[in-house]
């Protein structure tokens, strides 16, 4: 099995069984996002204190690519402090919309999204969680949107 298979074969799996799909007891920061193109609705919620992201969890329905990229998320970003948590996103980021050349092995699993440059439609679906965690982080009720 090359690189690729195992790459589809991780989203595939975070998509039919996501990690973190709950809401985690004590959660005090949350937020919407929704991509009306795909029909992508995630919340996410966290337990965030002392700048860190102690415990993490989303809902919503979507697509793989959206339900996978929030389970990934939610699995690295556990234990994490904001900065850190904005310096992945930004590899991450330009890892979907193939931009600069990000280290894809600090990434690990993230990396599985590396083929979806290709498909610069799919990349919202991929980048909600993630939108819709900073939202969750700086406190803002509007619901995100990829639109």
């Amino acid at each position: 099995m090359d690189a690729r298979e195992l790459y589809q074969e991780l989203i595939l799996d975070h998509g039919r069984h996501p990690r973190n799909f709950r809401v985690p007891e004590g959660a005090n920061h949350s937020a919407e996002g929704k991509n009306p193109l795909c029909g992508d609705h995630v919340i996410v919620r966290l337990v965030y204190e002392d700048g860190v992201v102690k415990d993490v969890g989303f809902q919503g329905s979507g697509c793989a690519i959206s339900t996978a990229a929030a389970s990934t998320m939610t699995e690295v970003v556990k234990g994490r402090k904001r900065e850190e948590i904005d310096a992945i996103f930004r590899s991450f980021h330009d890892l979907v919309t193939g931009k600069g050349k990000p280290d894809l092995e600090a990434l690990g699993k993230l990396a599985a999204f590396a083929g979806l440059s290709e498909f610069p439609m799919r990349v919202k679906c991929a980048t909600l969680p993630w939108h819709t965690l900073e939202s969750a982080l700086d406190g803002k009720a509007d619901a995100v949107t990829t639109e």
